[in-house]
């Protein structure tokens, strides 16, 4: 989901509860669990939002069809955050074109070390390495934001362990960059 959005959102719910009695304590947790929806995207939080507008359609302080526009909204993202969770537990893809395409594609100095076969993430990882020279783990995270850096770290492993990349310092410092031969 775009952050604007969410934030249009989130602004858009503030204006509606602004016509809940003031005191009212749905009044504040609405907004309270949009604002941690915002800064967390949590589906936990949408399903207690999504509650949370059923008691407030029975109260009848606002137009059930205002509403229902924001809760259709609130959903829309929940489905999202679904769809990404089960893709994300999806095992990875083998490339269809052979490894051979693969390393043909690489420099030269390295293309004799692919062997086996390397995931399409891999491949991507690898093309990010060969523009940038080098690179950690948060800057990959920034090119897949659906997988977790755990995964990544794996990836960055295997490809170790097959000769294609070095690990260059350590800790905080730790940069991966194409194998020289």
């Amino acid at each position: 989901m775009d952050k604007n959005n969410l934030i249009q959102l989130t602004n858009n719910l503030y204006k509606l509860t602004l016509l809940f009695p003031k005191k009212e304590p749905l009044r504040y947790k609405m907004r309270e669990v949009a604002d941690d929806i915002l800064a967390n995207q949590n589906e936990k939080g949408l399903e207690v939002l999504d509650s949370f507008f059923e008691v407030a359609k029975a109260q009848n302080w606002v137009a059930v069809s205002e509403l229902l526009r924001i809760q259709e909204e609130y959903n829309k993202i929940k489905d999202e955050i679904k769809k990404d969770i089960e893709s994300s537990l999806e095992p990875p893809k083998l490339l269809e074109k052979p490894v051979k395409e693969i390393a043909e594609s690489l420099p030269k100095q390295i293309s004799h070390a692919v062997t086996g076969t390397v995931n399409l993430r891999q491949e991507k990882i690898l093309e990010f390495l060969k523009e940038n020279g080098r690179a950690q783990v948060w800057q990959v995270k920034q090119v897949f934001p659906e997988v977790t850096k755990r995964t990544l770290r794996r990836d960055f492993e295997s490809l170790l362990k097959k000769g294609i990349i070095e690990r260059v310092g350590e800790r905080n410092d730790t940069f991966y960059e194409l194998k020289e031969s």
